[in-house]
């Protein structure tokens, strides 16, 4: 039953990620690849906040939260695709895009999950002293 749960989150990640990158990509134009970096730093917070709220309220069965942070969050952010584009920046010779592109993703990701993780602890208090 875990395995065709993480499956179904897999699909509806992967299936935001597409969609939200075709929306995204048609208002962008040139080599960054804004779609994906937008979308990895979304992913980044989302499971910074999931992590320290919504899998801590204990609301959630093990399997739901492995599905949702596993399949959805997992297949809606995306390593390899930022790992292909970078190279691609880097071969096309864009290396000032290349290098923005690491540098916010990293720093951007890592931010953004603090800051989800912040979030959700500071949530995680407020809803445990009863006021929902």
């Amino acid at each position: 039953m875990l395995y065709v749960l993480v499956g179904l989150a897999g699909v509806l990640g992967a299936s935001a990620r597409y969609g939200l990158g075709l929306l995204i990509g048609d208002f962008t134009n040139g080599p960054f690849p804004w779609p994906t970096l937008a979308i990895n730093l979304i992913g980044s917070f989302l499971l910074g906040y999931a992590t320290h709220f919504l899998f801590r309220t204990k609301l959630l069965h093990q399997y739901a939260i492995t599905a949702i942070g596993t399949g959805f969050i997992g297949s809606f952010t995306t390593f390899s695709t930022f790992s292909v584009e970078t190279v691609t920046l880097l071969n096309e010779h864009h290396l000032a895009d290349a290098f923005l592109y690491m540098l916010v993703s990293l720093f951007g990701g890592l931010f953004l999950s603090y800051l989800g993780y912040a979030l959700g602890t500071r949530r995680l208090r407020y809803v445990t002293k009863g006021r929902g």
